[in-house]
This record gives C-alpha cells, sequence and structure tokens, in this order.
C-alpha cells in the first residue's frame, strides 16, 4: 500500500514538472486594426480666428438727425432696397429756415458795404491824382474797404453754415443697398445725437469678415492667404481672402483685428458670428498621416505599420508641419506604406495582426 502511494505521488511530480504556468502561455489572437495606405497629398497649414460679418467700409451708413428736428418723410421700411439718391428722410428744423434768411440778408448788406466801399476807394483814387482829395481820405477809404471785406467773408462763412444745415434736412441714398434698421416714424421728434439712430442702410454686396486674430499668428498671415468662413454648427464653408494683417499690436493685447473679404456674394447677414480658417502654409506632395496615428515614447515618435506579414512593424518618424487634424513625416515612411490609425496603442512591434475591411 506505502509503495503504491509513492509511486502516484511521484507521477503527480512528474505531470506537474511537464507543464507551464498560465503566465507562461503566449496567446497567438491577432489584433484587429484599421490602417490607411499613404500617397502623395498637399497639406495645409490652418490659422483658425473668430470673426464677425460686417460691412466694408463706407458701406454701412447710420443716419441720424442734423440738429433737434421732426421727421417729416421716411419712405423706406426696415428691410427694403435702396438706389442711390433715394429719398430716406426729410426733416422740419423750423430754426434752420428762420437763421438761413436771416444769413442770406447779412451777406446782401456785408457784399453792399464792399461795394460801396470800393467804389469810394475808385473816386477818391482819380481825385487825389488830381490834386481835388486829401491823401487821408483816400487811405479812410482804403481802411473802410479792408473792413467790409473782412466782414464780408465773415458773413459768406455763416451763410455757408446755414445752407449746409439746411440741406441736410432732405437726406437721399449715398450707394445703392438695403435698410438694415429703421428706428423712427414720421411725426417723431428726434435729437442730433449718434444713439438715436433714425436709419442704417448696408450695402449686401460689399461684406467682409472682421476676425480677431492671435498675436502669436500674425506674423503666419499675409494679404492674399486664402480662407475658409464657417458658422458655427454649420458644415459648408465659403471662399474668402485676407484682405488685411495688422500692421501694429498693442503690446498688452492678445489678439489684433483683420479682415477677410469674401471671394463671391454672400447671403450671410451683419452681425452673423463666424469661423474663420486662414491657410498660412501649403506643402504639395507630401507624406501626411492623421495625428491620431502619431505615438510617442520618450523622446521618440512613430507609427505602426501593417506589414506584408500581416504583422504590426513600428517606424521612427520625423515631423513637419502640424496640423490639428493631420502632420507630415519627412522621414521614416514611404507612398503605399499601410499606417495603422486604429488599434495601434498599446501594439508591441511585430504583433501579429488583422486589419478590418
Amino acid at each position: 500500500m506505502t509503495r503504491r502511494l509513492a509511486a502516484f505521488a511521484a507521477a503527480l511530480l512528474v505531470a506537474g514538472c511537464g507543464s507551464s504556468s498560465v503566465e507562461d502561455v503566449e496567446t497567438t489572437a491577432a489584433a484587429t486594426v484599421s490602417v490607411i495606405k499613404v500617397t502623395p497629398s498637399t497639406l495645409e497649414g490652418i490659422v483658425t480666428a473668430a470673426g464677425t460679418v460686417a460691412a466694408a467700409p463706407g458701406a454701412d451708413w447710420t443716419i441720424t438727425a442734423p440738429d433737434a428736428a421732426r421727421i417729416v418723410e421716411l419712405p423706406k421700411a426696415e428691410g427694403d432696397t435702396v438706389k442711390a439718391g433715394d429719398l430716406l428722410v426729410r426733416f422740419e428744423i423750423p430754426s434752420v429756415h428762420t437763421d438761413l434768411a436771416t444769413r442770406r440778408a447779412e451777406n446782401d448788406q456785408a457784399q453792399a458795404r464792399v461795394d460801396n466801399a470800393q467804389a469810394s476807394v475808385t473816386r477818391l483814387s482819380t481825385l487825389v491824382e488830381h490834386g481835388v482829395a486829401a491823401q487821408k481820405e483816400l487811405e479812410d477809404a482804403r481802411r473802410e474797404l479792408a473792413e467790409a471785406t473782412a466782414a464780408r467773408s465773415q458773413a459768406q462763412g455763416a451763410l455757408e453754415s446755414a445752407t449746409l444745415l439746411e440741406s441736410r434736412t432732405v437726406v437721399r441714398a449715398r450707394f445703392p443697398g438695403v435698410v438694415a434698421k429703421r428706428a423712427h416714424n414720421p411725426g417723431d421728434m428726434v435729437e442730433a445725437s449718434a444713439s438715436d439712430v433714425i436709419l442704417r442702410i448696408v450695402d449686401p454686396t460689399r461684406l467682409q469678415v472682421v476676425a480677431a486674430l492671435a498675436v502669436a499668428d500674425a506674423r503666419r498671415v499675409d494679404v492674399g492667404n486664402a480662407a475658409r468662413i464657417l458658422v458655427p454648427g454649420g458644415e459648408d464653408s465659403e471662399p474668402g481672402t485676407v484682405l488685411t494683417r495688422p500692421a501694429a499690436v498693442d503690446a498688452d493685447g492678445v489678439s489684433s483685428s483683420i479682415r477677410i473679404a469674401f471671394k463671391g456674394h454672400t447671403r450671410l447677414p451683419v452681425g452673423t458670428p463666424v469661423r474663420v480658417e486662414i491657410v498660412a502654409e501649403e506643402r504639395p506632395s507630401v507624406i501626411a498621416v492623421p495625428i491620431d496615428a502619431i505615438l510617442r515614447e520618450e523622446d521618440k515618435t512613430y507609427v505602426m505599420v501593417a506589414g506584408a506579414d500581416k504583422k504590426a512593424h513600428r517606424h521612427e518618424v520625423e515631423l513637419g508641419l502640424t496640423t490639428p487634424k493631420q502632420a507630415e513625416v519627412t522621414k521614416g515612411l514611404a507612398a503605399g506604406d499601410s499606417v495603422i490609425v486604429q488599434g495601434q496603442q498599446g501594439l508591441p512591434d511585430g504583433a501579429a495582426i488583422n486589419v478590418a475591411q
């Protein structure tokens, strides 16, 4: 009996020595990955900025009263189109008409005084030449002419000011456009204040984007750079061109203003908030991979490439231009390589893979 137990124990010992532990078993299951085949393409370096649709300089006109007045005519409604020369507002300012009549009378009187003084100088000059009149009389006449001429200049200036103010009681369109705002009606009394807006006229064919560009990105942007204009939440974009770049920036500022022109007609209204993507650099025929394909370990940068042997191979790479979505690979990849873009995290070099279709 003792011999049988010893033999059974020995058999168990031999069986245990011949098997491997669970930790030593190497899995042979292939990891499922997704790949893209890299081909030469154009890579764009993008600078982004937030902006607002605005009218170009000279295409946005806010109309206010020249003085305290009553609106007599206001024929255009909000949203109406206007042509250059169309009547927009007619004001009634009684004091303006009275003042104009007074200034005209004063100017006429000043002109009459000049005419009389000139005639006196001419007459006395002849008499002095013939010894009939004294030189002092001629000097007094010339002094009167100088004073009359100065008074006439003052009267003419006052008349011009009154005439200009009277002309501003009728406002006509300077350019074709659309009534973007109407804040009053005929019969309303208005003040001569920048805050008391009567009409706002905008030319919708001359719209731009005013954007706030980060100071750090200003050196990358030049006039003429292509741009894409996007409405937040929308998928479509409109093409544009950089019109201006900052010539100077505030030392304490973090952004500066630039203007971007739409390449064609836009239906976006003034005041629409937009996002702008400016093409700051363009690299043609480069090898680029999605930014998510890039892996880093200490000071090494690499990607995983699916080989024909159905294994993942680690390729150390050097990067060039990097954008939020893609990175240029200047060394370590070739056109036609199949770069793993999903499933590469934690994948060891030489691991068996199964490429998802």
